[in-house]
């Protein structure tokens, strides 16, 4: 029986299109991952690609993408928890997506989230898949929440940036973790603005967030990947194309890693 390939792809912004490249790379060794993990923009990617869509149609999304398709600045900022609805990104994933549930994928997919009321990481793996990766990328204070049941959830990066252990529990034997966030906790020589601060704690947190996974979960994942991706933006959809290109030439360089687990 062949082995099991799970992708766990992490959060990442506009650095997430590195994602795309890596799906491209493994595509053209004439390697599918049995199932998918994703986080944040690692969820979007995922989610998509496990829908069924081509790499070709997500990268074309991406280059299509601006950043006035997803800015729909809210009232009410301070009790609606968020400066932005989120309404537009909920609208362009049933664009792309469908309304295809967790039960239609063709590879089976979980994305993560953190419930602000609870306070705890819960894995997505039932309902409408573009509301899922809608909750998994609502960037905390950028945002609103996003309601299931009785759980208000959030980007699933707060606590959990590349879903290793859960890739390794939809039942991967092999595990393969793209981690687009490796150095955002480099120093940077100024803060100058409060905008700029929020981001520059995100980004400390995504690092450290890193860190501590691949520490904590070393037995969750056979390899860990992470592109140099230096000087990009995980805010500036501009960087996605550069990311995107960055990701698939690094791939290309460590696919024998990949295939050498597999055999």
């Amino acid at each position: 029986m062949s082995k099991k390939l799970g992708l766990a792809l992490g959060a990442g912004g506009a650095r997430g299109a590195a994602h795309i490249g890596f799906l491209q790379a493994l595509e053209e060794e004439g390697i599918k991952p049995d199932v998918i993990t994703g986080c944040s923009m690692g969820a979007v990617v995922g989610g998509g690609y496990a829908a069924g869509l081509t790499v070709e149609e997500l990268l074309s999304s991406i280059r299509e993408l601006k950043a006035s398709d997803i800015i729909d600045p809210a009232a009410q900022v301070v009790t609606k928890l968020g400066l932005f609805k989120g309404n537009k990104i909920r609208k362009i994933l049933l664009q792309k997506f469908g309304d295809v549930t967790f039960d239609d994928l063709k590879i089976p997919f979980e994305c993560v989230a953190v419930d602000i009321l609870s306070g705890r990481l819960t894995a997505l793996r039932d309902g409408v898949v573009a509301d899922a990766v809608r909750a998994s990328s609502a960037i905390p204070t950028v945002f609103r929440p996003v309601q299931r049941g009785d759980m208000l959830l959030i980007d699933g990066g707060v606590l959990c940036r590349v879903p290793v252990k859960q890739c390794k529990d939809l039942g991967a034997d092999v595990v393969v973790a793209f981690d687009v966030l490796a150095n955002t906790g480099e120093s940077v020589e100024k803060v100058p603005n409060i905008v700029q601060k929020v981001l520059r704690v995100f980004d400390i947190m995504d690092y450290n967030q890193n860190e501590f996974t691949k520490c904590d979960f070393k037995d969750c994942y056979d390899l860990w990947l992470a592109p140099a991706l230096e000087g990009l933006n995980q805010y500036n959809v501009k960087d996605a194309e550069k990311a995107y290109e960055l990701g698939y030439a690094y791939s290309k360089e460590h696919i024998a890693e990949v295939k050498a687990l597999l055999d």
